[in-house]
């Protein structure tokens, strides 16, 4: 029988208590009680960011709502299409535990990386640079978000995207109908991408994308 999983770090954070608990080989973040993250797979963050770096063109910077476990900013480091990476996570212990017991300094450090901490909500409302990409992965769905950020994912947030944006990418936790709608009134080309996890629903990345000369063929 496997072991209960370990608190190693606790913190006060913008959602309540941030947990990180070790089970077994992995990490696992959660948030006011509710499962966040873990080190198991990280398929559908790579994904996230890939599919969405393809899109853009070559050399843009990327945006990556989210540090969480570090995926996504190894993923977009990787990619020869990106520039530099942005990287937007509230919770300054996310940051912290990336840089200690998740061992992503290097990530952190890299000379393309940008870690900024704030809100991504807020941030958005404050920069003027557009990107080549913004990829989503601070909640766990359009439907199923922490507090401030359900308007991101409205009409007038993904108004506000896709003024900064050509290519934009959603992790969702379950396929949202009504989110792909709302996608399809802002951006030319929508995309549905399922990723098999071993229980339960797919996750989905939302692929959402304007026509450019720039895009592959």
């Amino acid at each position: 029988m496997d072991e209960p999983p370990t608190v190693i770090a606790r913190a006060t954070g913008a959602a309540g208590e941030l947990v990180l608990r070790r089970s077994g080989e992995h990490h696992e973040i959660i948030a006011d009680g509710m499962f966040l993250m873990d080190t198991r797979a990280g398929d559908s963050e790579r994904l996230l960011v890939n599919a969405a770096a393809d899109r853009m063109p070559a050399g843009a910077s990327l945006v990556v709502g989210g540090l969480g476990v570090g995926y996504s900013l190894a993923a977009a480091l990787a990619n020869p299409r990106v520039g530099e990476v942005v990287v937007v996570e509230r919770e300054p212990a996310v940051i912290d535990w990336n840089r200690s017991y998740l061992g992503n300094s290097t990530l952190l450090d890299d000379p393309r990386t940008r870690c900024v901490e704030a809100d991504l909500v807020a941030w958005l409302s404050t920069v003027e640079e557009k990107f080549g990409a913004i990829c989503l992965d601070i909640d766990n769905g359009p439907e199923w978000t922490l507090d401030g950020n359900a308007g991101l994912y409205g009409e007038r947030g993904l108004h506000a995207l896709a003024g900064r944006t050509g290519v934009l990418s959603v992790w969702s936790a379950n396929a949202t109908p009504a989110f792909a709608t709302r996608l399809r009134t802002h951006f030319a080309e929508v995309t549905e991408l399922p990723v098999p996890v071993p229980r339960g629903e797919p996750d989905v990345v939302y692929l959402a994308s304007r026509p450019s000369p720039s895009r592959p063929s």
